[in-house]
């Protein structure tokens, strides 16, 4: 018996650590005490305040989802089928403006984090509006978030006065940074083609100065090349570059149409990636040559994007995609391996998000982010290669316990931190104002 208590201590079932050597434990033991993971270990009987019996379960990190757009679960499923622009600029746009409130961003979210808690997923990288509702929301549930405030150069739901938007970024830096420890404040600028020059260097500026993270949907479509060309002169990658706007502390968000001089300039200045290959699938957006970034070393993490282009939040989905689409791209089965991609969930993730020292992985001095999934099922029976049924066979469903903090916040597929009736219904009626008033959205 352990002589020192736990705060929780999980025990037996088998552990992917996603350590530097990629340890896998059976029979793992894990003590966890004050937040953090104190012991890992095998074959061993622990004493703490909560044990939770994984034997027979898969053990692995907690989920890194590195690019969504929270409040979208609201436009779920109004708008499908479309082109990127069509989309974004007919439906989209114009839905945001006109329903994008405090309400529908903290609700929304709420209703997010259910989602993602529910199927694994335990820290978020987030940028839209409204992003202190959207802080205010993860804090509730008890979730770690990345929550990055959105510019445009066009007057946003939360900012109609375009010329306030750095003042308000400003007090919502303030706000968060070093003020609570599961909430990591960012910037988020939407685009190259909806954001000027100016815009991009001083939002990038103002990150540099407050020591936070830089995000930008790039190369999403191969129309955006032409808009760049057209506007610049150059190609949307050296338009960046010779802004000064890309470093190591700069996300690129889907990057579908890099080319291998793009590939180049991004990895030699450690400017991290979030593939979403869900989204630019639905899109019809294209396939981010993720294979070759890895080569080169870059940081490539996955995310699902929004709801509204998705159409969910799970990571396990995003798995399954983010193997096959680059198989049948390449014509050639053994890229995108299965250990690759569990890596990128969680911790390349961690290292996208510049958080690979606190999480990502489960090893003693971490903070202890866990999911625990039941094994028990037809569809993961028998088990060979853990990797490869986390990949191809599981789903979000199967997670039947997650740790955030050291914190239980689902157990036995029981929501604690969320009234999942309650915020369920929450977004009904939004979405039942929505379809009311704006019938011309819904297809």
């Amino acid at each position: 018996m352990e002589s020192n208590d736990f705060d929780i201590a999980i025990t037996g079932g088998t552990l992917l650590t996603l350590s530097a050597n990629m340890d896998i434990i059976e029979d793992a033991a894990i003590g966890i005490r004050d937040g953090r993971i104190a012991l890992v270990d095998k074959h061993r009987l622990l004493s703490a305040k909560k044990i939770i019996d994984a034997q027979g379960d898969l053990i692995l990190p907690g989920l890194v989802n590195t690019h969504t757009h929270l409040p979208m679960v609201c436009f779920r499923g109004m708008a499908d089928d479309l082109p990127l622009m069509d989309w974004l600029n007919h439906h989209i746009f114009p839905a945001e403006a006109r329903f994008i409130n405090k309400k529908t961003v903290y609700h929304g979210s709420m209703l997010a984090m259910a989602e993602m808690i529910l199927s694994g997923t335990t820290t978020c990288c987030d940028g839209y509006f409204f992003e202190n509702q959207i802080a205010e929301a993860a804090q509730a549930c008890g979730m770690r978030a990345v929550v990055s405030q959105g510019f445009a150069d066009f007057a946003t739901p939360d900012n109609p006065q375009y010329e306030k938007m750095m003042a308000a970024a400003d007090r919502f830096v303030k706000r968060w940074i070093s003020h609570a420890p599961m909430i990591t404040p960012a910037f988020f600028c939407h685009s190259p083609y909806t954001c000027s020059p100016q815009t991009l260097v001083n939002v990038k500026t103002a990150a540099r100065e407050a020591g936070i993270l830089y995000l930008t949907h790039l190369l999403e479509n191969r129309d955006e090349i032409d808009i760049i060309e057209k506007r610049y002169g150059k190609k949307p990658v050296r338009h960046l570059l010779d802004l000064g706007v890309l470093d190591h502390r700069t996300i690129a968000v889907h990057c579908n149409w890099l080319t291998p001089e793009d590939i180049v300039i991004l990895a030699d200045l450690g400017v991290s990636v979030s593939h979403n290959p869900a989204s630019s699938m639905k899109l019809a957006a294209g396939v981010a040559p993720v294979v070759q970034m890895l080569e080169k070393g870059m940081a490539v993490g996955l995310g699902t994007d929004g709801s509204a282009s998705n159409n969910d939040l799970d990571m396990f989905q995003e798995m399954d995609l983010a193997a096959k689409v680059h198989k049948v791209t390449l014509l050639d089965p053994t890229v995108m391996r299965a250990e690759t991609v569990v890596k990128m969930a969680t911790i390349d993730g961690a290292r996208v998000l510049g958080m690979d020292h606190l999480i990502g992985s489960i090893e003693a001095g971490k903070q202890a982010d866990i999911i625990v999934l039941d094994m028990n099922q037809p569809h993961l029976t028998p088990l060979y290669n853990a990797y490869s049924q986390l990949v191809y066979a599981a789903r979000g469903s199967d997670v039947k316990t997650s740790i955030i903090n050291g914190k239980i916040v689902m157990e036995n597929r029981r929501l604690l931190t969320i009234d999942l009736q309650a915020v369920m219904n929450n977004v009904r009626e939004i979405a039942a104002h929505i379809q009311a008033k704006q019938s011309p959205f819904i297809r």
